[in-house]
């Protein structure tokens, strides 16, 4: 079975260097000397702040389990991280509207550095705490990066087809490279070189750190709404104003909560379905094999977004069902192969057939990120960006909380069915948001233009 990683590994890194290197005018926006300078900059500090996300993944469990917690208890450690998400995390992540992004990315670092500090305390309660912090922090990774971004972008000048040059390129590098060399370089730190399971969390907090000092030292600062007359309150009502408004949001908040549900329940889920029968699988291995293929999707997402008319909207549809296939592959493969009853040994031949799929799902994946990225950038009114990104976060924490809780209680195929249910739900809303928004085009008053044009006056999120 070795032989069929690496093969596998090398096929995935032969065709993303062919696509890489194959791209032809095409494939390319011409673009000017400030707007390069400008997204190779944010690429630098998007790049750190994941390298100090990904150096964590690989051993927050194992650290816990070392620490002498058993799997409920580390459970509810993972639990509190996404409820901490959920609920502190859509409040801070709101005040960056009107306290300002760059603030936010701030607080993102800061926030992350402490929660990496407590991971040296042995303590619950102190690991407790770590969990709720690192919760805030992912909110704002998600939602007050992209939203300083956009206005930054248009904020200058650039073109907004320029844009899907840098959420491709943020995602190839952040989502792909930076997260193999991360997964290595925490292996190297822990096991190559005998600094302990603790030693990735020190070396993200440094990794922070270094993007903290960029962003202090070159960014400058952009806001939704900084109106003093609104408070937190008003603002949440504002961005539920325009939610409901305008289908074309709830739509796309509708996707994208289908879509990550579907991802991060597959983040625990793909270990149990490769190894049924506790089989000696790489895990490190089969991860960098995963990002490897994300790198794929978003190399292929660039070429798709360089076409000008090719519509995100319409490719979208074909990408989550292809997506909503892939799940699949456990169902059928218990019912085709004949299971194995041996307990370890190597991976099975369902479970070679298994991760084929979930490297086609993790492309998916790939491309998933910038598309809606890109959406996200048209259709989210600017005024109530990060509230409203982080409002589609809520439906998403709960579903993960629900399904952590309860992983136990129901059997992987049904797990998985009800993931392609799921992704099969997306490409629907994504055909009727298509549909909504060429309605759009034809009678621009609809949603929430139709406030702003009936009355210019109105404040967006004074309502």
């Amino acid at each position: 079975m070795e032989l069929f990683f690496y093969l596998l590994f090398g096929s995935l890194s032969v065709v993303v260097a062919v696509l890489e290197l194959s791209k032809t005018s095409k494939d390319r926006i011409a673009t000017t000397s400030s707007f390069n300078s400008f997204k190779n900059n944010y690429l630098v500090v998007y790049s750190l702040m994941m390298a100090g996300d990904w150096l964590q993944g690989p051993y927050v469990y194992y650290l816990y389990s070392q620490y002498g917690f058993g799997k409920g208890d580390i459970g509810r450690l993972f639990i509190a991280g996404f409820g901490s998400s959920m609920l502190f995390g859509t409040i801070v992540g709101s005040l960056a509207d009107k306290q300002g992004r760059k603030r936010a990315c701030i607080t993102y670092c800061v926030t992350y550095i402490l929660s990496c500090i407590t991971k040296h305390s042995p303590q619950y309660k102190v690991l407790m705490l770590g969990r709720i912090l690192g919760g805030i922090a992912t909110s704002l990774l998600f939602s007050a990066f992209e939203s300083w971004l956009v206005a930054e972008h248009f904020k200058r000048g650039f073109e907004p087809q320029w844009l899907s040059l840098t959420f491709s390129k943020a995602i190839f590098l952040g989502n792909g490279l930076v997260a193999i060399i991360s997964g290595l370089f925490a292996n190297t730190l822990a096991d190559t070189l005998s600094f302990g399971p603790v030693a990735p969390f020190d070396a993200a907090a440094c990794f922070l750190a270094i993007g903290m000092a960029i962003i202090l030292s070159s960014w400058t600062e952009n806001y939704g709404d900084p109106s003093e007359s609104k408070d937190l309150l008003t603002q949440f009502k504002g961005a539920a104003v325009a939610i409901a408004s305008d289908e074309r949001i709830a739509l796309l908040g509708a996707i994208q909560s289908l879509f990550e549900g579907s991802m991060y329940t597959f983040v625990f889920l793909w270990t149990p379905a490769l190894s049924p029968n506790e089989e000696e699988i790489p895990h490190g291995f089969i991860f960098a094999t995963f990002m490897l293929s994300s790198m794929l999707g978003s190399s292929i997402a660039s070429r798709l977004m360089a076409r000008v008319s090719l519509k995100v909207e319409g490719y979208m549809q074909i990408i989550f069902l292809i997506s909503a296939s892939t799940f699949l592959l456990p169902i059928l493969t218990t019912f085709l192969v004949a299971p194995s009853n041996v307990r370890g040994g190597s991976m099975s031949y369902a479970g070679c057939l298994q991760l084929f799929g979930f490297c086609i799902f993790e492309a998916c994946v790939g491309i998933f990120w910038p598309s809606i990225m890109k959406m996200r950038s048209q259709y989210i009114p600017e005024e109530a960006r990060s509230t409203i990104m982080n409002f589609f976060r809520i439906p998403l924490n709960i579903f993960v909380c629900i399904v952590l809780y309860n992983v136990n209680a129901f059997p992987i195929t049904v797990m998985f069915g009800m993931c392609s249910i799921f992704l099969f739900m997306a490409s629907i809303l994504q055909r009727r948001l298509m549909f909504v928004a060429e309605l759009h085009k034809q009678k621009p008053q609809d949603g929430w233009s139709a406030i702003k044009e009936r009355n210019p006056e109105q404040e967006p999120l004074n309502i």
